[in-house]
């Protein structure tokens, strides 16, 4: 198996992280699109979200990820025992998560649910695949919550759908792969396909903002219900 170079190189990210909530064992952050979660190896990679939490709360570690181009919720554990019990909520499907999106094209069904195994390709990386044979299970469910059209320049209209898309697994891309294997990739998606369509070259960024975040406190068991409104 060829050995995966990881060429990336991060742009400068100027917006703050804004941090939502904080206790003594965790803290709820809303990350901006365009900023790492994790610091990469290479050393022009070292601004993440890891990175800078570090310096305000040292010691704390992230219990997940967001891709580099999505904005939205984490939650960020303060020590240790608090990571692996809100990891143990994750791995056990516990935690719900919500996300919004803005879909190329008007979607057929007012919602839905995507079934697609995904698996890494290291022939294509940073791709992943579809792959029914040596993927993991992947499911994710999409509800339509609004239709319209984005007026372009030279009275060009791009059609769009808002969504609110809710991953039942966690596989790395699932949202945007998913979306794109059923015929709508998220705009602005420049992995699989949201910046194929005629005006859609020119997105700022990645249409997708984790907006909901539903956990139980690892301390107390009470439910957490973080809410964060979506910027686009």
């Amino acid at each position: 198996m060829s050995k995966i170079i990881d060429t990336f190189i991060a742009p400068p990210c100027h917006e703050k992280i804004e941090i939502l909530y904080q206790d003594d064992h965790l803290v709820l952050i809303n990350k901006p699109a365009g900023l790492l979660s994790l610091s990469g190896k290479n050393p022009q990679n070292l601004d993440s979200v890891h990175h800078r939490m570090v310096q305000i709360f040292p010691g704390c570690t992230l219990v997940h990820r967001l891709d580099f181009g999505t904005s939205g919720l984490m939650v960020i554990a303060r020590n240790k025992a608090i990571n692996a019990a809100l990891c143990q909520q994750f791995s056990q499907r516990s935690v719900t998560k919500v996300y919004s999106a803005l879909l190329c094209g008007h979607t057929d069904n007012d919602e839905g649910v995507i079934d697609a195994a995904i698996a890494k390709d290291p022939a294509l990386f940073p791709l992943m695949t579809i792959c029914a044979i040596h993927g993991k299970p992947a499911r994710s469910r999409y509800r339509v919550v609004e239709r319209f059209y984005h007026e372009l320049d030279k009275g060009m209209s791009l059609p769009l759908t808002r969504v609110a898309l809710t991953p039942e697994t966690g596989r790395t891309h699932q949202l945007r792969i998913h979306c794109q294997q059923f015929g709508h990739p998220i705009l602005g998606c420049d992995l699989y396909g949201g910046r194929l369509l005629p005006g859609t070259e020119q997105t700022p960024r990645l249409m997708l903002h984790a907006s909901e975040l539903h956990f139980a406190h690892p301390i107390n068991g009470e439910g957490i219900k973080a809410r964060n409104a979506c910027p686009f």
